[in-house]
C-alpha cells in the first residue's frame, strides 16, 4: 500500500463502567458485587480503534464532556494515533457512559449519552474538512440521525464512500439508505431492515456479519459468503466493531471487496480471545499472520 488509507468516523465515545455480581439486584435492593473496572467504549470509538491499529489515518468527529472522562478517552485516542481535533469538549455536558452490570445469566446496560448528543449536524459541518480530505467515511447510530444524513450529504457531494454499520438499530430514512456505498448489519439487525420497502434495492449493498458463521456479502451480484474462524471465545464485546473499523480501514487503502471482508472477519476473530472492546483489536500483521497459518491469503 503506497500511501495511508485515511478514514473519517463520526460517532460516539463512552467510557465503559462495568461491574460483576452473583446476584442481579431487586427493585430496592443493595447487593454485593465483585470487580469493577472502566474501558474505553463507544462504538465509533470502538471502530476508530479497530481502523488504526490496521495502519489507517483515522480522523474523528464527535464530542466528549469537559470531565475526567473526556480527558482519559482523548488521552486513549492519542495513544491510538487517532487524529482529535474533530472532536468537541462540551462544557455543559457529561461524557457519554455505558454502566454494564455483568451476572452470570443476566446482562444489563444504560447508556447515557450526554456529550454525544452534541454531535449535530453543524458540528460536522465545521470539522467538513476531514471527511473531504478522506477516501472513505464509516458511521454508526449512536449520534443523531439527522447529523448521519448530514455527514452523508458532505461525503456524497465529494465522491467520498460511506459505510453504515445499522447499530444500535433504528428505521433508516430513504436518503441514508441510498447514500450508502455498503450496510454493515449483522443478522439481527438485518431482519430489521428486510421490513424496508426499498430493501430489494439494497441487496447489493449489504455486508452481513453473522458472529462465528461468517459473513454474506454480494460482490458483482452474486451472493458470496466467508466462513467464520474456530476461536477460543473469551468475549465477544466489540467483535462487530472490530470487524467494521478493519473493513474501512482496508477498502480506503483499495483493498478488493472480498479481500477486505476476509481481513475483516479474520480481524473480528482475533479480537474475542480477549476481555474488552478495543483491547483485542488486532493490528494488520496480526491478521495476516491468522490467515497464512489458516492457508487463506488476505
Amino acid at each position: 500500500m503506497s500511501t495511508q488509507p485515511n478514514v473519517c468516523i463520526v460517532g460516539s465515545i463512552n467510557m465503559d463502567l462495568t461491574v460483576t455480581t452473583d446476584k442481579m439486584p431487586m427493585q430496592g435492593e443493595t447487593v454485593l458485587g465483585q470487580d469493577f473496572f472502566t474501558n474505553p467504549g463507544g462504538k465509533g470509538a470502538n471502530q476508530a480503534v479497530a481502523a488504526a491499529r490496521m495502519g489507517a489515518n483515522v480522523k474523528f468527529i464527535g464530542a466528549v464532556g469537559d470531565d475526567p472522562f473526556g480527558k482519559t478517552l482523548l488521552t486513549n485516542f492519542t495513544n491510538e494515533n487517532i487524529r482529535t481535533e474533530g472532536i468537541e469538549i462540551v462544557r455543559d455536558a457529561s461524557t457519554g457512559t455505558a454502566t454494564i452490570i455483568l451476572s452470570e445469566n443476566d446482562n444489563r446496560i444504560i447508556v447515557a449519552s450526554g456529550a454525544n448528543q452534541s454531535v449535530t449536524p453543524d458540528h460536522v459541518r465545521k470539522h467538513r474538512n476531514l471527511i473531504i480530505t478522506s477516501d472513505l467515511v464509516l458511521l454508526q447510530l449512536e449520534v443523531p440521525l439527522e447529523t448521519i444524513v448530514a455527514t452523508m450529504e458532505i461525503a456524497k457531494a465529494n465522491n467520498v464512500p460511506v459505510i453504515l454499520n445499522p447499530a444500535p438499530y433504528q428505521p433508516l430514512p430513504e436518503e441514508i439508505l441510498k447514500a450508502a456505498a455498503y450496510l454493515t448489519p449483522n443478522e439481527i439487525e438485518l431482519a430489521s431492515m428486510k421490513a424496508s420497502p426499498l430493501f430489494t434495492s439494497i441487496k447489493d449493498k449489504l455486508i452481513v456479519t453473522r458472529g462465528d458463521k461468517g459473513v454474506s456479502f454480494a460482490e458483482h451480484g452474486i451472493e458470496r459468503e466467508i466462513s467464520g474462524h474456530s476461536v477460543q471465545v473469551i468475549d465477544t464485546t466489540g467483535a462487530g466493531d472490530t470487524f467494521n473499523g478493519a473493513l474501512a480501514a482496508e477498502l480506503a487503502g483499495g483493498t478488493e471487496l472480498a479481500d477486505a471482508v476476509t481481513a475483516a472477519n479474520a480481524a473480528a476473530a482475533i479480537s474475542v480471545s480477549k476481555t474488552g472492546a478495543q483491547a483485542g483489536m488486532p493490528v494488520k500483521e496480526d491478521i495476516q499472520g491468522f490467515l497464512h497459518e489458516r492457508n487463506m491469503s488476505e
